[in-house]
């Protein structure tokens, strides 16, 4: 069911407002005697789920136990800085850690045809669905996820049911998931509500997941000229009723149509949030519908440092580099270490332009030597591109040095492309 949707594009909620709506949920969901919170770690601190995971702790304890499991997914483990800024006010050892490769629990299999016929014969064995075994054992009453719809590479609309079985789930679904995104092409997922990495996630919430007790506490966000987030929508429930109705929302405020595409594109990496290719790459997928035949993406990522969220990532990345699926699918086939993380197949073919225009990476200590090798131009040749910065420059369309460039302050927070891109149903 749903137990509340609220927002609009022109809608504001407040603290004040949102703390009304989780007080009514809480009354809904009473007697309650341990409950776990699911939010998203802090390279999604702009879901606004850091400060609706700190009113459900203030509203629950101490009358009720309360645990809190961030959905890092493969992304390493929170800090306790990281922590500390994002969960102000929620106490430390409430927090437990998520090992998407241990501390885990088998719920059921996808089976083998269904898999086949999402993944148009891609992928061809059963998928095991496991999420971390304290939503199991814990003996919670309810596990409420928290975060935000937002278009998505993988998925097309983030968040509901993939928060928890990729966010807090195991790598074989992890694995699955992504490379079945990659190879059915991002074009066709990004900012969709219905695609096949959805049937895929909906089919594990549907057959395993009702037994624990999942509410869903959704987000949608607008980013301002001046890059503050502010939260139009809010939505709760138990099924996808409260996503397909949260996603009508997100399409509306988060698709960026441009009447015609860019020859540049600079896209700004806030150094707080990205601090690895891994994830700053969105400034690549979330742009390229933007980007004209031949043009030029300069992706600014000054906290960027390395190229993976782990050893084994940053190795494959390094190894492999990004240079189009053809090439990447073909290395996956010859050698077993890529084939074995498909994770990693995916990210690579996600973070290339497939030939179609150039990526030129601006990162905090990567050298010239290591951009280059995997495939990227590095922006810091280039004194026009050290003089790019977001202070100096607006949302849209500038004109620098002469010449017409688009700036994206934010690219993890929604889905650019022309108008024809976007046209999607």
């Amino acid at each position: 069911m749903q137990y509340f949707a609220e927002g609009s594009a022109d809608a504001v909620i407040d603290t004040a407002r949102a703390s009304q709506l989780l007080s009514e949920l809480i009354a809904q969901l009473r007697p309650l005697r341990r409950v776990l919170l699911v939010p998203p770690d802090r390279t999604r601190a702009d879901s606004g789920a850091g400060e609706l995971t700190t009113l459900l702790f203030q509203k629950l304890h101490p009358g009720v136990h309360v645990d809190v499991l961030p959905a890092t997914g493969t992304h390493k483990a929170m800090s306790d800085d990281d922590i500390a800024a994002m969960y102000r006010g929620v106490p430390r050892e409430r927090f437990l850690i998520h090992n998407h490769q241990a501390d885990l629990i088998t719920l059921g299999k996808i089976p083998a045809a269904f898999v086949q016929h999402l993944s148009e014969s891609q992928l061809n064995d059963d998928i095991p669905v496991m999420v971390n075994r304290r939503l199991v054992e814990g003996g919670y009453d309810r596990i409420i996820s928290i975060g935000q719809l937002v278009p998505h590479e993988v998925i097309g609309i983030a968040n509901h049911c993939k928060n928890i079985f990729i966010g807090v789930g195991g790598q074989a679904l992890i694995d699955a998931s992504h490379y079945l995104g990659a190879v059915h092409g991002m074009e066709r997922i990004m900012g969709r509500v219905d695609t096949p990495v959805r049937a895929l996630l909906e089919y594990a919430a549907e057959h395993f997941g009702r037994a624990l007790t999942i509410v869903y506490l959704l987000t949608v966000r607008k980013c301002d000229e001046a890059g503050q987030m502010t939260t139009c929508g809010l939505f709760a429930g138990d099924d996808n009723e409260c996503y397909r109705t949260g996603a009508v929302l997100c399409r509306t405020v988060n698709l960026f149509p441009m009447d015609r595409p860019a020859k540049k594109v600079v896209a700004w990496m806030d150094p707080d949030h990205y601090t690895t290719g891994w994830v700053a790459n969105k400034a690549i997928y979330r742009t390229r519908m933007a980007i004209a035949d031949g043009g030029e993406l300069i992706v600014l990522a000054p906290g960027v440092t390395k190229f993976g969220e782990n050893d084994g990532q940053e190795k494959l990345i390094r190894k492999y580099g990004f240079h189009g699926t053809p090439a990447t699918l073909a290395a996956m086939r010859e050698n077993t270490d890529l084939a074995s993380n498909l994770g990693v197949v995916a990210h690579l073919i996600h973070g290339s332009s497939e030939g179609r225009f150039s990526i030129t990476y601006c990162p905090g200590s990567l050298s010239r030597d290591e951009v280059e090798y995997v495939g990227f131009h590095d922006g810091r040749r280039k004194e026009a591109h050290r003089r790019l910065h977001p202070d100096r420059m607006r949302s849209g369309w500038n004109t620098f040095d002469g010449e017409d460039l688009f700036f994206v302050r934010n690219p993890g927070q929604g889905l650019w492309g022309t108008r024809a891109a976007l046209s999607f149903d």
